[in-house]
């Protein structure tokens, strides 16, 4: 899934990692982290941190790449456990990539 952070404005920190949802479905579940719907009620989000409260944006990553909400030029960092999987299934590449390098 591509999980973006809202609480900073309309763009914030992304990556592309693997989420878990409960049994109904009602929460998902990623790095430690428990998110639920703002079922149409978020400005510009989707999710809020069960625990702090700050909005995300949650959804499917696109074949695309373009998984942002709006348009940015910073590229999401991906999960190491989901990399392979995100470059082969989702985005078609026939090479593995190597580790991508963060911003400082």
């Amino acid at each position: 899934m591509y999980i973006e952070a809202k609480s900073g404005g309309l763009t914030g920190p992304a990556r592309i990692g693997r989420v878990t949802f409960s049994k109904s479905g009602a929460t998902l579940y990623y790095a430690g982290r428990a998110f639920r719907s703002l079922k149409g009620n978020g400005f510009k989000s989707n999710y809020f941190e069960v625990e702090t409260g700050d909005h995300y944006w949650i959804s499917g990553p696109r074949k695309d790449g373009k998984d942002a909400l709006y348009a940015t030029h910073v590229r999401p960092a991906i999960d190491d456990d989901v990399r392979n999987e995100y470059w082969a299934t989702l985005r078609g590449a026939s090479f593995v990539r190597a580790p991508e390098r963060q911003a400082a």
